[in-house]
């Protein structure tokens, strides 16, 4: 039986603990496990963390959407947001950063190589690339997107357990 959660939120900061929060929550109720609503609570807060970071909020009423459900064994989190021309250039990034991620065998090896790297850059730049290798890696999740017709970004991460 599938079980699902949808909350529209403002694309502010602080709304990031309360959907943590809730989704925490949510997974419990649902007799997740333990580890396992630990690592799928940190998969929505990164994937939140980047709609608000890389949407376009500039029309009024802009909003970000997080769907999480549970299906049998399996956890699917999409968050949506809209984006525009000037996110292009961070969908480029947000592919590359996919299929890098995908071209290991074990997410742990991305995870430490993208480490290094983070450890090598400057602290002012604040595009490490490292929450889709945390969602990959400690969430054990595959990471996909897509584009609307609409100029909706939504990023997916499947979680089985």
């Amino acid at each position: 039986m599938k079980k699902s959660q949808a909350m529209t939120i403002s694309p502010e900061w602080d709304e990031i603990e309360m959907v943590r929060n809730k989704s925490s929550k949510f997974f419990e109720q649902n007799g997740i496990p333990d580890e396992i609503v630990h690592s799928a609570t940190m998969v929505v807060s990164e994937l939140l963390e980047n709609g608000i970071k890389y949407g376009d909020f500039s029309k009024n009423k802009s909003r970000v959407g997080v769907d999480i459900s549970i299906n049998s064994n399996t956890i699917t989190v999409e968050v949506s947001n809209p984006v525009n021309e000037v996110a292009y250039a961070y969908l480029k990034t947000l592919d590359k950063t996919i299929q890098w991620i995908r071209g290991f065998q074990d997410p742990f090896q991305a995870y430490t190589e993208m480490l290094k790297e983070v450890s090598r850059k400057p602290m002012s730049d604040e595009n490490s690339g490292l929450g889709l290798v945390r969602i990959a890696y400690e969430g054990d999740a595959i990471i996909d997107f897509f584009v609307s017709d609409e100029g909706i970004l939504n990023v997916s991460a499947i979680v089985d357990y």
